[in-house]
């Protein structure tokens, strides 16, 4: 089957490159490891997930979409998905209740939350669990995710990976809401959905 988009896109986008640690269930998705002791994840698997999680979302009204990104390579794509997509993007910090507390006046009730890297949105991640809400996430080889429903292998840490995940994670969602037709890209490329160099190195 022909890739969401050309095998080294992904490669040159870095959004194979894992990390040095490969936790068990991440295993399955690893296709190598490499001399310096990096771990390399299956294209195959990532552009399977991909497909996967647009299907999936596609079937959720675009305002019961809670997108979260505490780290900040991923707010500028997440943003951008939620600009296109009609989501609600959750930038930075999530404030405790988000999505358990109906008191507080930031309080969401998203039918589908998707995050950026299980760690650092893990207060997300715990209260959609708490709360019966499915979580799809972008996990990269070191990630525990026993409380994520649809993992998508990929590195979740990187500035160019992640406008590049963001990117055909949108367009496949509007594909499948037959908003684009099957072949039609966004009207900009990745690089719009990417942050600018300016910001700080993260780990």
């Amino acid at each position: 089957m022909e890739t969401l988009v050309p095998v080294e896109l992904y490669r040159k986008m870095g959004v194979i490159v894992g990390t040095q640690i490969c936790t068990k269930y991440m295993k399955r998705f690893v296709y190598k490891i490499i001399q310096e002791g990096f771990y390399i994840l299956d294209v195959a698997k990532i552009d399977e997930r991909l497909r996967l999680a647009g299907k999936f979302l596609s079937t959720f009204e675009p305002e019961k979409i809670a997108v979260v990104s505490v780290r900040v390579y991923g707010q500028k794509p997440a943003y951008m998905m939620c600009k296109y997509v009609g989501c609600k993007a959750i930038l930075g910090r999530v404030i405790p209740g988000t999505f358990t507390n109906p008191r507080l006046e930031y309080y969401l009730e998203p039918d589908v939350v998707l995050v950026t890297d299980p760690r650092t949105d893990r207060q997300a991640v715990i209260e959609a669990s708490k709360a019966g809400i499915p979580v799809v996430a972008f996990a990269d080889t070191d990630n525990k995710v026993e409380l994520i429903d649809l993992v998508i292998p990929a590195n979740n840490r990187g500035r160019k990976s992640l406008a590049l995940l963001y990117w055909i994670l949108t367009r496949e969602i509007l594909r499948n809401k037959n908003i684009l037709a099957p072949k039609q890209d966004l009207d900009v490329g990745p690089e719009a959905f990417m942050v600018q160099k300016t910001v700080e190195s993260e780990s």
